[in-house]
Formats: C-alpha cells, structure tokens, sequence
C-alpha cells in the first residue's frame, strides 16, 4: 500500500511532463511529416531548371587552353607552394595544371597522400594504412565516384585524398559513420542515406503526428476528467 501514494506521485509527473513535453514533440512531428511530404530537390527547385547541352570553358590566350578535353569548370588552389589550376572536364575527368608552366602533374602518389594528411590534419602522421580506391569501388562512408586514396589513422578517422586533385575530400570520424548511421535510421533510409522523402517515413511521420495530437487532446480530457472529480 505504501506504493500506491509513489505511483500517483509519478502519473502526475508524467502528466506535468507530458504537458511540457507534448505540444514540442507535436511540433517536431508535424513539421517533419511537412518536411518529408516532398523531395528536396522538389523544394530546391531543382525540377524547375531547364535543362541546356553544357559548354566547354574556353579560356583565350592561357596555356590552359591547351588541355586535351573539354572544360566544365576550373579552380585554382595552392599545392606545395605553387599555383595549381584543376580542371574539370565535361566528361567528368579531372586533371591538374602547373600554372607557370602549363604542364600536367601526374595523380598523387601513395607517399604523397601520407604527407598531405601529416601536414593539414591532426594526429595526421600516425597513419595506419593508406589504401587506393577506383571510383567504382570507393568505401561506402565516401559515396562520391572519384579515385582516391583512403588514409586511415590510428585512431579510426578515415581520410580521403583525391588522387586527381591532389585536395583532401573528406574526413569521416567513428562519431561521423556513427552519425551517417544514425541519420539512416532517422530518414529510414539505410541504403543510401540520402532519400528524405519516400512513402514509409511519410507514412511514420503522419501516424507519429496523429499519435502526439490524440495525446494532447487526452491531456485535457485528463484533466477536466481530475477537475470534475473535485
């Protein structure tokens, strides 16, 4: 018996935390089930975008111009203390361009991957492995079709190095994949990990919303039933 004063003790907390708790958790579901009722490209306005043939940069007058496939796009960056432009082609290749001299450089060797990853990132010299990746093959925690190498540190973090651009890519942490992991769940989306709209989290979402708003509707039918009984 002495239990019961306890439990009654706990439903009110319950109650009060449910009347804290309730209306947020109704708010994150509705605006989520919102949120996922469309496709972010849909909401970007993406399907909006009129589709035209790609044209090749054309650079007059620059030693660039002599590359041997046609430009999409180019940047210039800073590799070893010289200007570097990497090209991008409209076929997806990339390539990298001694701007002094106009002459290619060659994809970053092994070695090379090591002292780049020692000298930008920390803890970066107690390197593991260093491991090559062809585009259609790279590690699932990449997810971005482009040879690179993976440096893998001691203390898990997964460094990616694109062989062609001679740029760190990425950097995935353990709290990363864990993260990435997580965030499948979240979207129920484990394959990918990208899908934010599909028709079983709609689904979910709109039941969960349902739920929480017949919650909150028991609570005050909870306590005008508590007001009546006194």
């Amino acid at each position: 018996m002495a239990s019961a004063p306890l439990m009654q003790r706990v439903a009110k907390w319950h109650i009060w935390l449910g009347w804290l708790v309730g209306v947020p958790i109704l708010m994150w579901l509705v605006t989520g089930l919102f949120m996922v009722s469309r496709p972010i490209e849909e909401v970007r306005g993406n399907h909006l975008l009129r589709e035209r043939a790609e044209e090749p940069l054309v650079l007059p007058g620059s030693t660039l111009a002599s590359a041997e496939f046609p430009l999409r796009e180019m940047r210039a960056v800073m590799q070893d203390g010289r200007a570097v432009a990497i090209l991008t082609g409209i076929d997806g290749r990339v390539r990298r361009i001694d701007m002094a001299s106009g002459a290619a450089l060659p994809p970053l060797t092994a070695s090379e991957a090591r002292r780049l990853v020692a000298k930008r990132i920390e803890g970066g010299s107690s390197v593991r492995n260093v491991t090559s990746f062809e585009p259609s093959d790279v590690p699932f925690d990449f997810r971005r079709e482009m040879p690179v190498w993976q440096v893998v540190l001691e203390g898990g973090t997964h460094v990616y190095v694109g062989r062609d651009t001679g740029e760190i890519e990425a950097v995935r942490t353990r709290w990363w994949r864990a993260f990435d992991f997580m965030w499948g769940l979240h979207i129920m989306d484990l394959e990918t990990r990208e899908d934010t709209s599909h028709p079983v989290l709609i689904l979910f979402a709109a039941l969960g919303a349902i739920g929480a708003l017949l919650g909150c509707v028991l609570m005050f039918r909870r306590r005008k039933a508590r007001i009546s009984a006194t």
